[in-house]
């Protein structure tokens, strides 16, 4: 099945959290906050400004992105859990 977001929303895959910190000590599954940092899976065409002109995204597919923390809508596509969110909850691209 595939997926395109509409307009200037963008699907993403969260990263997974290290299951162990730096020190060797194993983080339980209660203990770990959802990670803030994610991968573009697809992108919708962009949005329209005033004059009726689509602006497209700045993010493109494989993009490494940071988002803010409550941001996007969890959805389960494919059977995989997914986040789409609007590209003004992107933080930034990381390098």
């Amino acid at each position: 099945m595939t997926f395109r977001p509409l307009h200037d929303r963008v699907l993403v895959r969260r990263v997974e959290a290290e299951e162990k910190t730096a020190g060797g000590i194993i983080i339980p599954e209660t203990a770990k906050e959802k990670q803030q940092e994610g991968e573009v899976v697809s992108v919708g065409t962009g949005a329209r400004n005033e004059a009726g002109e689509i602006h497209p995204l700045e993010v493109k597919a494989g993009d490494k992105i940071l988002f803010g923390k409550w941001s996007g809508t969890e959805v389960k596509v494919a059977g995989e859990d997914l986040i789409i969110m609007k590209e003004s909850d992107i933080l930034g691209i990381l390098g």
